[in-house]
């Protein structure tokens, strides 16, 4: 019902930045919570940084003050810029959304992922 892609991820040297973007399409009555997950290998899918619907934004402590959360709702878009990139951000970072169907409970769906690389 809900199809999440993602982009801008890439090769980027210790300090740099990046600025993730995903756009969500499909059939549903509206978009709740959308958030970014990350996945280094051998390691558990953790929450990078979540928003509501309103804008209110949480952080993993490994990023506050350096990574932003915001979104379009009017663009179904939520973006990540990443800021003062370090070689332990390196990680496979997935778009997350929670939302509402035409009928039937809230469902959460995921997107297929982009690399993010940090290394000089």
């Amino acid at each position: 019902q809900v199809q999440l892609v993602e982009s801008g991820g890439g090769l980027v040297q210790p300090g740099g930045s990046l600025r993730l973007s995903c756009v969500a399409s499909g059939r549903f009555s509206s978009i709740n919570a959308m958030g970014w997950y990350r996945q280094a290998p051998g390691k558990q899918r953790d929450l990078v940084a979540g928003i509501t619907d309103i804008g209110s934004a949480n952080y993993a402590d490994s990023v506050k003050g350096r990574f932003t959360i915001s979104r379009d709702n009017a663009k179904n878009t939520v973006y990540l810029q990443m800021n003062s990139l370090k070689p332990e951000d390196t990680a496979v970072y997935y778009c997350n959304a929670e939302f509402r169907p035409r009928w039937g409970n809230n469902r959460v769906a995921w997107g297929q992922g982009t690399q993010v690389t940090v290394s000089s």
